[in-house]
């Protein structure tokens, strides 16, 4: 399946994600654009005011999501992308 690019603070995420059927790696700096969906926690969005995209990928905040809830929004996603 896809390969989703997961914040190390969503575990729960993640293995939800992997029992799904997806290829989940730990996002950091330079790997988001090798994903094809990135979930984040939101704790880093846009800090300072500032915005730099490093991907073309889909970003899903996960905030106040359950895993349930952020493996249909990513599945979701990844449907609008093919």
């Amino acid at each position: 399946m896809a390969r989703i690019g997961v914040e190390e603070n969503l575990t729960d995420v993640k293995e939800a994600l992997e029992q799904n059927g997806h290829e989940c790696v730990t996002l950091t700096g330079d790997n988001a654009a090798e994903c094809d969906c990135c979930c984040i926690s939101g704790q880093d969005q846009n800090v300072m005011g500032m915005t730099d995209a490093t991907t073309d990928a889909s970003i899903i905040n996960c905030d106040g999501m359950t895993a349930e809830e952020a493996v249909q929004e990513v599945n979701e996603k990844l449907s609008q992308q093919q």
